[in-house]
Parts: structure tokens; C-alpha cells; sequence
């Protein structure tokens, strides 16, 4: 956007900045939040502080500097207004999980580390961070965000210190961080309809086990050699001696990895299914659900730790599930799998179209990034990295309000137009 376009909506900027950051309690702070979000908004190959504010009428660099790095506003309350303000305005179909990497140099920006950095699709320097949002096919918005704190930092005292970290953050893991949002959210009124992730979270059996504990439905990706047993298996015992402690119902015949059990079922179980208009067109591909009771050690101790807990024993029966699979037209086999405890007589247009949803994680990521300068922050500590993805979120809600409002006149910016992937999800 234009320096003339960013002035249009100062009126409605104006606003918007009253009600987020109304927790933040000094007027200078919030004026400061004000010029902020227009220097993310206004059009710049780089968002870090300087050229920001050589580009602001009104900027000052040590100013801005000190709002982001040093001053002591908590941004936790402006997320959560603007998770409250977009949940109702979007009306979100699901929330996605996912995280996203952020490359940097030195050892000294806060929490990162030589770990995947998907960024650049390899080990790398890098900063992670995991993300809820709310997501339909034509809007979406983050609505909270944890900074992965890797292993290494747990204990280097000198590292936190200089960077801020809390005494109280330490390591989890991802999967973790993303059960914590969640209840998070829970605590300010929010709950998903559904959500859905890829593989790195929905291979996790603690993670899915997490979601159903919550009374949280899901459709989220696994690879191909995720194990299962058919719906229709039945756990069985062999006749007890009177010795000993008694043997306990197992399944007895090796479940199938998800690949050969699709496999099995031929080309010809498999429907056509168009789930969105893309850019090109219909996007549409082969799919076949089943239901199967995901298998496996961590899975079984799971479920008979959770019946005991509630019944006091267990008879062996692992939960049942459905399993998405697609196989495009032309493919020698399957590509990709998901597992979901959407009840049983969910249609599967409506499965895929889930399970397909999270394209608008790109989008975001893309907007974010190339739009608002998500990946742009130069500074090192803990405070700033979330002052920075707090402002960062609230442009980017500001921006997608003034898209979805039908009084809207301003032109489409690069951090507003509708992009869809070259490729599905």
C-alpha cells in the first residue's frame, strides 16, 4: 500500500488501534502501536525499524525501538482481542496448526538454533514458532502464537538472560505448545469447530489423544506408514492357566501401514470429489474413507491408561477413526493420508473440503511474510520477537476486517488479494 492509500483508512486505523490496544495503558504506547502497524502496512522491501520509520511522516527510530524491545506492554491482551474481534467476523470452518520458520545468523536471537527450517526446506540457523488460526476458504486470521524454546536453551542461563527468556518457559515440544494455544483460546470463550494440521503434528498420537480429551474433533494429515487395524478387528485373549496374572486382549494379526491397506482396496473404491474453486478451476481428485483403529504401542498405552482412569479396566479395543485417503487420477499410488474423529456419517465432500482447508496457512504465512513483515524483526529478545508478532497480527486482522467489510474501497494490497497455491495442499 501506497502512502495515500495508508492515509485513507487512518479514521478506521484509528479505531481499530482504540479497541486492540486498549489493555496497552499509555496513549504515547498506543500512538506508537498506531504508526507501527502503518509502517508494516505501507509498501517496503524491508519492515524491520529503520527503514520503517524513514518512510513514516511521523517516524521516530529510537521511538519505535523502544516500544518493541524494551517497553514492558503485555501483548497477550491485545492478541486476545483480536482473537475475539476475527473468530466472530470470519466464522471459521476450522483452525489450523502449524508453525513457521524464521532463518537468522548468531547464536543470540532468543530461542534460536541449528534445527528443520522450513523456510529454507533444511537444517538451518533458525528461529520456530507455532500458530493457531482460524480459517475458511476465503478468509483467515492467527490467533496466537508460542515461540519454540529448543533444548539447548533450557539451561543456558546466560543466553536466557540476555534475551529475556521467562523463568517459568522452558522446552516442549511443538505438539505441546499447540494443546497449550488451544487452551488457551478455551480460556478467552474460543473453541475450534474442527482443527486440522499437517503430518508433524497429526502423526502424533499424544497430540490426537490431546484433541479427544478436549472434546476436540480433527482432521489432521499422517504419513504412509502409520499402522491401523480394520474397523471390524477384534481383540483377543488366549484361555488363562490360573497362573499368573491374566493375559490381556491384543490384537493378533500385524496391522497394515495406511498405504497398503488403501492400496488394497483397488482404484475403483476410490470417488471423485471437487473441494474448492481454484484459480484454474475446479480442484478436485479421488478419495476413500474407511474406519480403522489406529494401532501401535504409544496409542494402546493411551487408551488403557484413559480407561482405567475411568472405568477402572480395559477390554483391549482401540479407538475407531476414519481415514481419508487420496489417489489422484494418474498416480501409480495413494498420496496422502488423513486420520479424523469427525463422526462416522460425515459425507466425504465435506472431509476432503477440511482436510484441504489448510491451504489458507500458505496464504497467511505468504501475507505475513511478503506482505506485513513477519520475518523482518532484527531484534534479539524475548519481549520484542512478541511485541513484533502481536503487531505483526494486528495489521495483518486490521487489514483482512477492511477486505471483508462490504463499506470496503480500498484497492486490494499484497498483504490483501486472495492467492491460491500452485499446487493443492
Amino acid at each position: 500500500m501506497d502512502v495515500r492509500q495508508v492515509q485513507g483508512l487512518r479514521a478506521g486505523l484509528s479505531a481499530f488501534v482504540a479497541d486492540v490496544f486498549a489493555s496497552v495503558p499509555r496513549k504515547d504506547q498506543r500512538a506508537k502501536g498506531d504508526c507501527y502497524l502503518r509502517g508494516l502496512m505501507l509498501d517496503g522491501r524491508r519492515k524491520s525499524i529503520q527503514p520503517m520509520a524513514e518512510r513514516l511522516p511521523d517516524g521516530n527510530e529510537q521511538n519505535l525501538q523502544q516500544f518493541v524491545n524494551q517497553s514492558t506492554w503485555d501483548p497477550v491482551p491485545v492478541r486476545r482481542r483480536i482473537a475475539q474481534r476475527m473468530v466472530p467476523l470470519i466464522g471459521p470452518d476450522a483452525w489450523a496448526v502449524d508453525d513457521v520458520s524464521f532463518p537468522k545468523d548468531g547464536r543470540m536471537s532468543v530461542a534460536v538454533a541449528h534445527q528443520y527450517c522450513g523456510a529454507l526446506g533444511k537444517q538451518a540457523n533458525c528461529q520456530v514458532a507455532v500458530s493457531m488460526h482460524a480459517v475458511t476458504d476465503t478468509a483467515s486470521c492467527p490467533l496466537q502464537w508460542r515461540l519454540f524454546v529448543p533444548e539447548e536453551w533450557a539451561a543456558d542461563a546466560d543466553r536466557r538472560h540476555k534475551t529475556g527468556i521467562p523463568e517459568d518457559i522452558g522446552h516442549q515440544e511443538k505438539w505441546r505448545l499447540a494443546l497449550n494455544i488451544l487452551d488457551e483460546l478455551a480460556g478467552w470463550g474460543l473453541a475450534p469447530p474442527v482443527v486440522v494440521a499437517d503430518a508433524g503434528y497429526g502423526q502424533n498420537a499424544d497430540f490426537r489423544d490431546g484433541l479427544e480429551g478436549r472434546g476436540i474433533k480433527y482432521v489432521v494429515a499422517i504419513r504412509s506408514d502409520v499402522t491401523v487395524h480394520p474397523h471390524d478387528a477384534v481383540p483377543t485373549a488366549p484361555p488363562w492357566s490360573g497362573n499368573g496374572r491374566k493375559p490381556q486382549p491384543r490384537y493378533r494379526d500385524k496391522p497394515p501401514p495406511v498405504a497398503a491397506l488403501a492400496t488394497s482396496h483397488g482404484r475403483q473404491a476410490f470417488t471423485d470429489v471437487t473441494w474448492r474453486e481454484g484459480s484454474r478451476g475446479p480442484m478436485r481428485s479421488r478419495f476413500l474413507a474407511l474406519r480403522v483403529r489406529p494401532a501401535g504401542v504409544r496409542v494402546r498405552r493411551l487408551t488403557q491408561s484413559a480407561a482405567v482412569a475411568g472405568h477402572g479396566s480395559w477390554d483391549g479395543v482401540l479407538p475407531e477413526v476414519t481415514l481419508l485417503v487420496e489417489w489422484p487420477e494418474g498416480a501409480a499410488a495413494p498420496t496422502d493420508y488423513w486420520l479424523s474423529n469427525l463422526p462416522e456419517d460425515t459425507p466425504l465432500a465435506e472431509l476432503v473440503r477440511l482436510a484441504k482447508i489448510r491451504w489458507r496457512i500458505e496464504h497467511d504465512y505468504r501475507e505475513l511474510k511478503h506482505g506485513l513483515g513477519l520475518d523482518h524483526f532484527e531484534g534479539r529478545s524475548w519481549n520484542g520477537w512478541h511485541h513484533h508478532v502481536t503487531l505483526v497480527t494486528a495489521a495483518h486482522a486490521f487489514l483482512t476486517e477492511q477486505r471483508l467489510s462490504p463499506k470496503a474501497r480500498t484497492p486490494a494490497s499484497r498483504s490483501t488479494r486472495s492467492w491460491t497455491p500452485s499446487r493443492p495442499c
